[in-house]
């Protein structure tokens, strides 16, 4: 069988790729190894992990927030069968929709394992189908990395996909790595009543992270009573039959029922013929690609983890997009642009742009400015109950320029959109600041970091200096 486009890999970069290059006209294949479609993200990562933090949430709203609204149901308990079982839903409801675009747009899936035959065709797994193509993208993803520890290979320990497949809440929970994904993890486990251990090799959590938002995260978990060794290593672990003892630092060691290794993520490369199609690629940085995320092979594209740039669903959207576009005979380029940075901790975390950290080495301490707004003083956040965190604005002196915007607290990764439409549209912190925000509303927050970045704050008092120096003459 020919086809125009051949994606391996039917995650969100290869079925947006798929998708986008039918849309413009091309006869195209996915191929994907899994039984559903959507990739880690729809499967065993994003979709499900955000599914057990809505139950977390409720469980939280129920026992610490509702209460103070008036509403009062009696101590609610979690029933995790059923959890899972919404969570299981979720899952159908998201994979089955993209199944259902594909026949929409007349992309043809073939379910099995995929790999480059020659530079032209793919050989599969079940059965001779002869796939032939004139373009293909590379859409393979990445996997869990598990490190070289003595013990990991315990069945006790196991990676997101393995936590994600638990029937039971463990009583005690480690953490190995305190990065995006083992901080959502050990929020989520708190809220259903584990007790949670973290254990982190550098000195702070989600180190890649503001550190203003990072302290907030630490100090949270420490008031609910989730332990965070930072600046130490797992050494060994060992399985008693009965429990876990990790071994970490000097001497030091923890027990717990059952341990989640997250240390990040390796791009998926091997045993899907690159070397058969002379693509280039790195087993630990992916496979290079340019800006039109064209490989070293002309007619071939990669696109998402497997091309090693950010290991975002929604980056992989886009990069899936660019890919068939240029695949189909345009000339499209990867925006530089914003890109959104969402944790779904409890407190929630976004970030776009740079951190503070990042635009104070890039311009200088002096030559940037900082306005920071606590939800305290929001309207909205106070009547629902939640006011931890704050929106932080950054910007650079000289032309007011916008550089990166931070939020902790409720709701903070759905309202990082509006910061990245202002990053890409090169606003100035005078935009954010004049801009009227409908009240009351969470959006108010940033307008209201604006303001304080500018000096003028209306919902805050004005800083010492500020206020000392406006005396009246008479």
């Amino acid at each position: 069988m020919e086809f125009d486009l051949a994606v391996l890999g039917g995650g969100p970069a290869g079925y947006t790729a798929a998708i986008r290059a039918a849309q413009l006209g091309a006869r195209v294949a996915c191929v994907e190894r899994e039984a559903e479609l959507g990739g880690t993200c729809l499967r065993v990562g994003c979709i499900p992990t955000k599914a057990w933090v809505s139950t977390a949430h409720a469980l939280h709203a129920a026992r610490d927030i509702s209460p103070k609204l008036g509403v009062v149901t009696g101590e609610p308990e979690l029933d995790f069968a059923a959890a899972n079982e919404w969570k299981s839903a979720v899952v159908k409801q998201m994979t089955g929709g993209i199944a259902s675009l594909f026949k929409a747009n007349n992309v043809t899936w073939f379910q099995g394992n995929g790999r480059f035959e020659d530079a032209r065709s793919f050989a599969f797994d079940r059965g001779e189908i002869g796939l032939t193509f004139s373009r293909a993208v590379v859409a393979t993803g990445s996997s869990p990395i598990m490190p070289p520890i003595p013990g990991l290979d315990s069945p006790r320990c196991v990676d997101s996909t393995g936590l994600l497949a638990q029937t039971e809440v463990p009583e005690r929970l480690v953490v190995l790595g305190g990065g995006i994904i083992g901080c959502e993890f050990a929020s989520i486990f708190e809220r259903f009543g584990t007790e949670v251990t973290v254990i982190e090799m550098l000195d702070t959590l989600i180190p890649q992270e503001d550190s203003d938002a990072t302290s907030e995260l630490r100090k949270s978990f420490a008031r609910r009573g989730i332990v965070a060794h930072l600046g130490k290593q797992c050494t060994k672990v060992e399985d008693t039959g009965a429990a876990l003892t990790v071994h970490f630092g000097d001497g030091e060691t923890t027990e717990c029922d059952l341990m989640l290794v997250s240390v990040g993520r390796a791009p998926v490369v091997e045993g899907i013929g690159l070397e058969a199609a002379g693509v280039t690629f790195d087993p630990r940085a992916g496979v290079g690609t340019d800006a039109h995320r064209r490989t070293s092979v002309e007619h071939i594209y990669a696109a998402g983890d497997v091309a090693g740039y950010w290991q975002l669903a929604h980056t992989a959207f886009r990069e899936g997009e660019i890919a068939a576009e240029n695949a189909t005979g345009h000339a499209v380029e990867m925006p530089d642009g914003a890109v959104p940075r969402p944790i779904y901790t409890d407190p929630e975390i976004a970030g776009v742009g740079l951190t503070e950290a990042q635009a104070t080495e890039q311009y200088g301490a002096e030559a940037i400015a900082v306005g920071r707004f606590p939800w305290v003083a929001n309207a909205r956040a106070v009547m629902t109950g939640e006011t931890a965190g704050w929106v932080k604005t950054i910007h650079e002196t000289a032309y007011g320029e916008l550089l990166g915007v931070v939020i902790v607290g409720p709701h903070a990764t759905d309202l990082i959109e509006a910061a990245v439409v202002a990053l890409d549209a090169e606003a100035t912190i005078e935009t954010v600041a004049d801009g009227m925000a409908p009240h009351p509303t969470l959006s108010e927050g940033f307008k209201e970091a604006g303001l304080v970045a500018l000096g003028r704050p209306i919902h805050l008092p004005p800083r010492r200096k500020e206020a000392s120096s406006a005396t009246v003459e008479t």
